[in-house]
């Protein structure tokens, strides 16, 4: 009982409200507000609580009286809620002798793998994401995480990721201790629509995914997302995801004109009159315009040193043989130059 000299109290039964008088209101764990208000009214233990009046406090701060005052009485009906501690997927490893060899290592990976593994499993869920922390000689650590498309209990394709990614990037120092920390998924399978294609097996694809990083480095690997601007080229990569079978069978099929950007882009002599393009020589052939669309104008950055200003013309021309060209020409007004970026078929 709380406030009790001793650990271990019995109340016999009608007994509750005088037992727990003597208690400061500090055993309830009332708020600071309600702790204030009884303060100014002079109300120090439970017994004092108890004595008042239940409508009149009711009226006073609320059903929140009510509750206190059963409290102090000994009288809130409640069950008993049996404590669960949080579920953590965690195995720690020291190890007896320094290890420098990733073949050494994989095998105490393996094993943690295990008791991971089970333990998800014991619970309906999945692995969805490792991360591994390498406690290095001279007190450095080496810390790597690992998630693939979709959560899995599959070992052997966690020990090949993590493989490939240690082979990416691996620790500096020889290898005192290991801490294998893992985030639990959900184990629900992807389910496509009739008519949608066929994905690649997910262990297929994290591997080939994780030895494409290895060759290229992580930052080249993803998906490209367009950036909230409209500087050329401004996008940014993110991983890949396995789309749901909503996103799947909500795709539409748009048919638009091909366009081949220029990379890098090449550069163009340009003829202005009445300032807009009347002629221009791109890979040694001079082209009349025929069609001029534009100017637009976009600029941005200002705030820095990669501020950027751009003139961009959509262009139909033919040349002296007959050939007609569309193309996208772009002016750099901080440079003064002349770009093809991109050509229409």
């Amino acid at each position: 009982m709380r406030g009790s000299s001793s650990r271990i109290a019995f109340i016999a039964p009608g007994n509750e409200g005088p037992t727990l008088a003597p208690l400061p209101l500090k055993v309830l764990d009332i708020s600071s507000q309600h702790g204030e208000t009884f303060a100014l009214w002079g109300i120090r233990t439970l017994g004092a609580l108890a004595a008042l009046p239940e409508k009149e406090l009711i009226a006073r701060i609320g059903q929140e009286g009510s509750r206190l005052r059963q409290l102090a009485r000994g009288e809130l009906p409640h069950h008993f809620v049996p404590y669960e501690a949080a579920f953590e997927l965690q195995e720690r490893m020291e190890l007896d002798t320094p290890v420098e060899q990733l073949e050494s290592l994989l095998f105490v990976l393996g094993v943690m793998l295990e008791q991971l593994t089970l333990r998800a499993t014991a619970r309906v869920l999945a692995l969805a994401s490792a991360t591994i922390t390498l406690s290095l000689e001279g007190g450095a650590t080496h810390v790597r995480t690992v998630r693939p498309a979709l959560p899995t209990n599959d070992r052997p394709l966690w020990i090949k990721l993590l493989h490939l990614d240690l082979e990416a990037h691996p620790p500096p120092a020889a290898i005192i201790a290991v801490t294998l920390t893992a985030e639990p998924g959900s184990t629900s399978k992807v389910q496509l629509g009739l008519f949608s294609p066929q994905l690649p097996e997910p262990m297929r694809l994290d591997v080939t995914l994780a030895r494409i990083r290895a060759l290229v480095g992580d930052e080249c690997v993803g998906s490209p997302v367009l950036r909230d601007t409209n500087q050329p080229d401004g996008f940014r990569v993110e991983p890949f995801k396995v789309p749901s079978a909503h996103s799947s069978s909500s795709a539409t099929v748009s048919s638009s004109a091909a366009m081949r950007q220029l990379r890098p882009p090449e550069r163009a002599s340009i003829t202005l009159r009445d300032r807009q393009p009347s002629s221009f020589v791109f890979r040694d052939c001079r082209y009349e315009v025929e069609h001029a669309y534009g100017p637009w104008l976009a600029e941005g950055h200002w705030w820095n040193r990669q501020t950027w200003a751009l003139e961009q013309w959509d262009l139909i021309g033919r040349s002296s043989d007959g050939a007609m060209l569309c193309c996208c020409l772009v002016r750099d007004l901080k440079e003064q130059s002349w770009q093809v970026v991109t050509l229409y078929d």
